[in-house]
């Protein structure tokens, strides 16, 4: 999911582009400009609100921008058939009650003008200033015709909007405007689009406001959103709700007399709301923790306000006092902030005839935070204890740059955000005792690109509590985590199985894409020199405009990408080799390359030996290049390559490549050992012990049956070749309990094909 449609569509055409306007001069407005007759009264209690906060002369700015965006959508209507201006005014009026600049709001108004009418970006920038043309352009969306599909236009638009609001996260504040006033008047378009939107805002725009620190709008977005993708579901929990609120209107009135009579017995002066638990936050505790409505008990609560923060633990005491706190119901907010900057203490209590009722305490700046989150930077910038507020959102718009670096297209990209997205955090400490905040699951490898991007390139072990855990052991609440790293170690493949995070997951998919895509060309640049060698010449020998014409002719890409796509199977080397000497197919039969390719061992991810046959120096071995996965060394009677089509051919799948065990390779090499002993006591100790005096790793051992008499043990060893192995078989022939021995070529019970 990515940046929806902002608008509905548009019943009649742009007009044309206006003249431009220097900034020096009055605004010139003229009398066929002023507002629609039913949206005057819209624009005067706007006026009035922007006079609340800001100087004259910005108002008259605002208020010329206004003009300037009638103007350019006279005679457009959105679905409801309401005047088009109607929805910029809307989302301006959305940013005002934030008190945000001026920039932002001429910005709202002018958010859909780009995309259209025939304003130009360069004719915002001479009229209204360049930033501001920049927040529209961040808000404005890419034109959907150069994209694939509906869905990748929408990933690459929402990539463009994350990276504009990473320079300026007014872009997001205005977006998030605009989403709510769309949601607010879904009701106007057609069933299908209004369940897409609603499910995009579900997913995207909601978590945004919440990890903003949007509070009040991340619940409005929730509840429309639930309304409108579960309708009937929305109704029938309204009218429950409706139902027990009568019902439970005498619990409650009694729960709020005694906190009004408690509070001032400590001499706490204190604002008390009652609050009801949104219909979403209910359906969605139904849902997750399978209860009926009759359940959830908790839907009433209270939010009390006082004066600072040492009151909030006193009226926490009082409360404590009055009724019994439910246990491990107490989070402190206050002490470890959430991510998005919220701070209050949260408790439950057991109220009248055991009626849970939950509980939030907070300080008047605090309770600004909690509904306004990062636009209260606006709203309050006076506030000291907003800046660590800020410093905790510039970190995470800083991440999805990182983000962007990481992430090879626009799907990828919004995949890792999403990630990042879903709600429930869990708190962590380094070493020296700083806090880390990350998400609900996450593991020692998430911690460890956390804190930097090579800690997690190198991690390769962790401490927590002072202990040793496996690194996908997941995270909980108030561990110490240490990251033991080194200097040579590489983000292992099977760590995007259990990561959790998204710059984790982000960062372990562009180092391995960057060693597969070197490795890739050191090998495509060693076939290619073999395909030469075959018809006469030598790589050397190719001067630049040979590639030149090659690339020009045949590939567009450059001469790296070409020897990547060789060493992952995506080109046959052979064909290259004839287009690069004389620029043309055709030819007679593909001459044999002169020369085998060394093997060594599982070189990196280029160059891997097939684990259907586990092959080990010694064993007559064959390459197969295989699209995409590069070069797989089997053995030549590897029962994986019996009916497979492979062959030389451009229109053949695979390629054999001829290749031959290193002098020097290096191991250790996993081989598969059956070993048939007698049911005895101890015999598989007997048979470890023998193992190990060779100085042999077993990676792993498994049994069948027993059957009676024998019983049949499969080892999994690192050898480094065939002698190794023969002589750790004789060892084991010459144990009086070993009956049988066999090397098995494919794993068993399970084949593995590669």
């Amino acid at each position: 999911m990515a940046a929806a449609t902002s608008s509905p569509p548009l019943s009649a055409s742009a007009p044309a582009p206006r003249p431009a306007r220097n900034l020096d001069e009055p605004p010139i407005i003229p009398l066929d400009m002023h507002p629609p007759i039913d949206l005057a009264e819209d624009f005067e209690h706007f006026l009035a609100q922007l006079r609340a906060y800001l100087k004259p002369e910005d108002v008259d700015q605002v208020a010329a921008a206004y003009h300037f965006s009638a103007n350019a959508h006279r005679g457009q209507f959105r679905s409801s058939g309401d005047p088009y201006i109607s929805h910029p005014l809307a989302v301006a009026e959305t940013l005002a009650h934030w008190r945000l600049d001026p920039q932002a709001l001429i910005a709202a108004l002018l958010h859909d003008v780009m995309e259209d009418t025939a304003i130009t970006k360069a004719q915002i920038a001479q009229d209204f200033g360049k930033v501001t043309a920049e927040l529209v352009d961040g808000v404005s969306k890419l034109d959907r015709l150069e994209h694939q599909s509906y869905e990748e236009a929408q990933a690459e638009n929402f990539r463009k909007m994350l990276l504009a609001m990473a320079q300026d996260v007014r872009v997001i504040l205005i977006k998030l405007a605009d989403r709510l006033h769309n949601m607010r008047t879904l009701d106007a378009v057609r069933p299908d689009k209004r369940k897409r939107v609603a499910r995009e805002t579900l997913d995207i725009y909601a978590p945004i406001a919440n990890r903003l620190g949007l509070n009040t709008l991340y619940r409005e977005m929730q509840e429309l959103a639930f309304r409108n993708l579960h309708a009937m579901r929305y109704r029938v929990l309204a009218k429950a709700v409706r139902a027990a609120r009568g019902n439970r209107r005498e619990v409650v009135g009694k729960i709020l007399a005694a906190i009004e009579q408690r509070l001032p017995e400590w001499h706490i002066a204190a604002e008390i709301m009652g609050r009801e638990k949104h219909l979403y936050g209910i359906y969605r505790k139904m849902r997750d923790k399978h209860l009926t409505f009759s359940q959830v008990l908790d839907i009433y609560g209270f939010r009390i306000v006082v004066h600072d923060v040492p009151t909030c633990y006193l009226a926490l005491g009082a409360l404590h006092a009055l009724f019994k706190p439910v246990p491990g119901k107490f989070k402190d907010y206050i002490a470890i902030p959430k991510a998005n900057g919220y701070q209050s203490l949260h408790t439950t209590l057991i109220g009248p005839y055991g009626t849970p009722v939950e509980l939030q305490i907070r300080t008047r700046e605090m309770h600004h935070v909690a509904e306004s989150g990062v636009a209260s930077h606006w709203l309050y910038k006076d506030e000291q204890s907003l800046s660590e507020l800020q410093r905790t959102t510039h970190q995470w718009l800083q991440s999805l740059l990182e983000l962007q670096t990481a992430s090879h297209d626009s799907a990828e990209f919004l995949e890792h955000v999403k990630v990042d997205l879903f709600p429930g955090e869990v708190y962590v400490f380094t070493p020296k005792g700083k806090i880390l905040s990350l998400r609900q699951g996450a593991t020692a490898v998430d911690f460890a690109y956390a804190v930097h991007t090579d800690i997690g390139n190198r991690c390769i072990a962790c401490k927590i509590n002072y202990e040793h855990m496996p690194l996908r052991t997941e995270l909980r609440n108030g561990d110490r985590v240490e990251i033991v790293t080194a200097l040579n170690a590489a983000p292992n493949p099977n760590w995007l199985g259990f990561v959790k995070t998204g710059k984790a997951r982000a960062q372990i998919r562009h180092f391995l894409k960057n060693k597969q895509n070197e490795e890739s060309a050191a090998l495509g640049h060693h076939l290619l020199s073999q395909a030469l060698h075959g018809l006469g010449h030598r790589i050397e020998e190719l001067g630049a405009s040979a590639w030149q014409r090659f690339l020009n002719t045949f590939s567009g890409k450059s001469q790296q990408e070409v020897l990547t796509d060789i060493g992952l199977g995506k080109r046959l080397p052979a064909i290259v080799a004839r287009r690069l000497l004389d620029g043309s197919a055709a030819g007679g039969p593909v001459a044999q390359a002169a020369g085998a390719i060394p093997v060594r061992g599982s070189q990196g991810m280029a160059m891997r030996l097939a684990s259907c046959c586990r092959p080990i120096p010694g064993d007559p071995i064959i390459g197969v290049i295989r699209a995409g996965a590069g070069l797989i060394v089997h053995t030549h009677d590897c029962p994986a390559l019996r009916g497979n089509k492979v062959g030389r051919g451009p229109g053949g799948r695979k390629e054999w490549v001829d290749v031959e065990w290193d002098p020097n390779a290096v191991g250790p090499f996993e081989v598969l050992v059956r070993v048939v002993a007698q049911n005895s006591p101890g015999v598989l100790a007997r048979l470890a012990a023998a193992i190990a005096e060779h100085g042999i790793n077993i990676t792993n051992v498994r049994m069948d049956a027993d059957d009676g008499a024998t019983t049949a043990l499969y080892f999994t060893l690192q050898v480094h070749g065939r002698v190794h192995l023969a002589r750790i078989l004789r060892s084991l022939r010459r144990l009086p309990a070993v009956t049988r021995i066999t090397r098995l070529k494919e794993d068993q019970p399970t084949r593995n094909h590669s």
